[in-house]
């Protein structure tokens, strides 16, 4: 899946992950030996085992791009997932948003402040000829089912699926700390302390290129989604929940952890810390692995 802002980092991780290509630095090297190299946002059908050369052909063909089907993944936000739905269904990408920008119509309460939180994310199949209002009520009315399902009642649904996005968002892959982090949040929010999540200042300022905050960025209490400035949660989701991120919003693991730091951005590895010299030593370790080769700074951008 290329989402729309991916760089050539973000392809070649893709790739190899996927088993498309062998490593990630055959695709990073010919990329950065060839700036003129772009992508189109889609889902695509590759061969697994393929060489860099013939996997970066295989995403410049439009054949491979798959029509009528959007994968949607979690943690998205809700652009990309229009942009999605438009590759795989054709229609106008300005459609798709001026329908998601009168989000009420879908039975979303008007106090979120947009779509962004409400579109499930999962593989979908869309009629021929689907239109613009009917592909997104398809993902909200999915999304609606997923909150009926883990037991969130209709006035409860906003602060589950603001959580649950900021849960997603700061978990990556490891759906086992998805109940831990929930915790660290509410636990943060019972004794009065800032969230202080980098992931919400990305989102208020329109930026997720990485995953470090600058001091300005954090001391902006005009950013409403900042977490470092203002308290609470952020005024509304930053991304697309899944089930299991939905989940650990509504059952946080059992722990008194008040911090938390991925120091492992490829595998996900989580260390969880209840004072904030534990958390420093474990930042540390943050810092050194994304010094020890190229494809680690790649992650640490």
């Amino acid at each position: 899946m290329i989402e729309s802002g991916d760089i050539g980092s973000d392809v070649a991780r893709k790739l190899a992950a996927a088993g498309v290509t062998m490593t990630f630095d055959a695709v990073y090297q010919l990329l950065l030996e060839d700036s003129s190299i772009t992508f189109e946002p889609g889902n695509y059908r590759l061969q697994k085992e393929m060489s860099a050369a013939s996997a970066v052909a295989a995403l410049q063909d439009p054949a491979n791009r798959i029509i009528n089907q959007a994968t949607i993944p979690e943690g998205v936000t809700a652009a990309s997932a229009l942009e999605l739905i438009s590759a795989a269904t054709e229609l106008p990408l300005e459609e798709l948003q001026a329908e998601a920008a009168n989000y009420t119509q879908f039975g979303i309460p008007a106090n979120s402040p947009s779509i962004e939180g409400w579109l499930f994310p999962a593989t979908y199949q869309f009629d021929p000829g689907v239109t613009a209002h009917d592909a997104i009520k398809l993902l909200v009315d999915q999304m609606f089912a997923t909150l009926d399902e883990a037991g969130v009642a209709p006035d409860a649904r906003f602060r589950v699926l603001t959580m649950a996005a900021l849960v997603q968002r700061e978990s990556g892959p490891n759906v086992e700390d998805m109940g831990k982090i929930a915790r660290v949040f509410e636990n943060r929010i019972t004794r009065g302390m800032l969230l202080q999540s980098d992931a919400t200042v990305h989102y208020g300022v329109g930026d997720t290129s990485s995953v470090w905050t600058t001091p300005e960025q954090r001391a902006d209490a005009s950013n409403p989604y900042n977490t470092y400035a203002n308290p609470g949660l952020p005024i509304g989701p930053i991304g697309l929940p899944g089930a299991d991120a939905i989940n650990a919003a509504v059952h946080p693991a059992d722990g008194t952890w008040l911090y938390f730091v991925t120091v492992n951005l490829k595998t996900g590895e989580t260390v969880f810390s209840n004072t904030l010299a534990e958390h420093d030593r474990a930042a540390e370790r943050l810092y050194a692995w994304c010094k020890e080769s190229a494809e680690n700074d790649a992650y640490c951008g």
